[in-house]
């Protein structure tokens, strides 16, 4: 076999769905819909609408949120028609090695590691932090050594609860998924009720007069504010890594999938609204807008409440992205381009231990010493990437007569998965140069690791 033709081959989605039918499939679509907004709805909610509407869109901020959820529904559609032809663990990866080939597959998996640990590393940073200043209004402060990542000039050392939260998450995905999904989905059921408190209390503090001018800085103000907060959605292609272990895959994935961003961005909207007519968006330029508007309309008991929603939030997206991630490098052992031993499910709920042994390790290091400031713009391009190969891949998908699908179909095909790859490619361009220079380096190491090791070792060498 010619080194291009290696490149190229092709997994079945029957050796697949052969391997993956050891999952439990547990999952239906309300736990998908947790899944999903847990992933996407995090402490966002409480500052992008706040700090986007002072800097960029004004009272327009609502329309920017609308504008850049159309734009993801478009990926969104494109992973939900995967999703339902091909119900097998690894998202993007698996999709990818079927239809375009291993070398591209193996690209997208290694953009999708990079987009889930440094986001659950650079979650896990704030997620202390927030606990730090939860427990500092109880009297309890605790010590700087153990409050940051390494710098000993400084004087932190070890972001302790950081590294904490990342193992009591695994501990309990690696208990089985079944009984993670029951404390994600109250734990979302939490966020969302003081996401809703707020709302509902806010609305008596409106004073429409805060909405004048709607487009103060003109209606590319609001197209700016948009490519912001388009990355407040992302994580919901983490629902698509669970479609091994969901019941009726065809039907659920793209509720799953769909419904998150639906009802992400009706919260989004909802919040934008209520907060920029509580308060004059020139004001809103800060850490917490949303705790300084209930603060200076003298509801500061409701303040008090977004730190607990705030670390509720940061826990269901790590439940998720841990999740995402353990079942994608599970999803290249499987295949040989990792050791084997990462593509084996054991226990007696059949999940992927040492993946999710291994994630861990990562994950936990790079939020206890490894300060992320910089790396986190990587979770951007790992993401669009990602999107932009799936966006296209609905057009071989489609040729493949091998692949039925009785569920989801991306509308006004070819037209939308198109104009949907080509809109992650303009969003891909607005990236700074320090984030194509980081990800040209990760590419290539993910490179150098395929040429020494996953090409000579894959399953499709056999």
């Amino acid at each position: 076999m010619s080194l291009s033709n290696k490149f190229f081959r092709k997994e079945s989605l029957d050796n697949y769905l052969k391997v993956d039918s050891k999952f439990e499939k547990t999952l239906g679509p309300k736990d998908l819909l947790a899944l999903g907004i847990g992933a996407v709805i995090g402490t966002g909610i409480f500052i992008l609408p706040g700090t986007v509407a002072a800097l960029k869109a004004g009272p327009s901020i609502t329309l920017s949120f609308v504008i850049a959820a159309a734009v993801c529904a478009l990926a969104g559609m494109c992973y939900a028609e995967f999703a339902a032809s091909l119900p097998v663990a690894g998202s993007a990866y698996s999709y990818g090695t079927i239809v375009y080939g291993e070398l591209p597959g193996w690209l997208l998996g290694w953009a999708l590691i990079l987009e889930y640990v440094l986001a659950v590393a650079a979650v896990s940073t704030g997620w202390s932090a927030y606990f730090g200043s939860f427990i500092q209004g109880f009297g309890i402060k605790l010590p700087a050594a153990i409050s940051g990542s390494f710098n000993p000039s400084h004087g932190t050392y070890i972001n302790l609860f950081a590294i904490v939260i990342v193992l009591l998450i695994a501990f309990l995905l690696n208990r089985g998924f079944k009984s993670s999904i029951r404390i994600n989905n109250f734990m979302v059921f939490v966020k969302i009720a003081i996401i809703l408190i707020f709302i509902l209390i806010g609305m008596f503090y409106i004073k429409p007069g805060n909405w004048k001018p709607y487009f103060p800085f003109g209606f590319h103000g609001t197209l700016a504010g948009a490519s912001t907060v388009f990355f407040a959605y992302l994580g919901f292609d983490t629902v698509s890594s669970s479609a091994a272990e969901v019941k009726n895959p065809s039907k659920t994935m793209p509720i799953g999938i769909i419904g998150t961003l639906i009802i992400a961005t009706i919260f989004y909207v909802a919040v934008s609204v209520v907060l920029t007519g509580m308060v004059s968006y020139t004001k809103l330029n800060v850490a917490d807008p949303v705790a300084l508007a209930l603060q200076l309309v003298h509801q500061n008991w409701t303040a008090g409440l977004l730190s607990f929603g705030a670390l509720a939030g940061m826990t269901t997206m790590m439940i998720s992205m841990i999740y995402g991630s353990s079942r994608l490098v599970y999803a290249t052992g499987r295949d040989g381009l990792l050791p084997k031993a990462l593509g084996q499910l054991v226990g007696e709920h059949h999940s992927p231990k040492n993946a999710m042994i291994v994630v861990t390790i990562f994950i936990a290091f790079l939020g206890g010493f490894v300060p992320l400031d910089q790396l986190t713009n990587l979770v951007n391009i790992g993401t669009l990437f990602a999107f932009t190969l799936v966006s296209f891949g609905i057009i071989p998908l489609r040729k493949r007569r091998d692949i039925p699908n009785s569920g989801f179909k991306v509308p006004g095909y070819p037209v939308i998965p198109i104009i949907s790859g080509l809109a992650c490619i303009y969003l891909i361009t607005t990236l700074s140069v320090e984030t194509w220079i980081g990800s040209a380096i990760w590419f290539t190491i993910g490179l150098i690791i395929y040429f020494s090791y996953g090409i000579n070792h894959s399953k499709l060498s056999n």
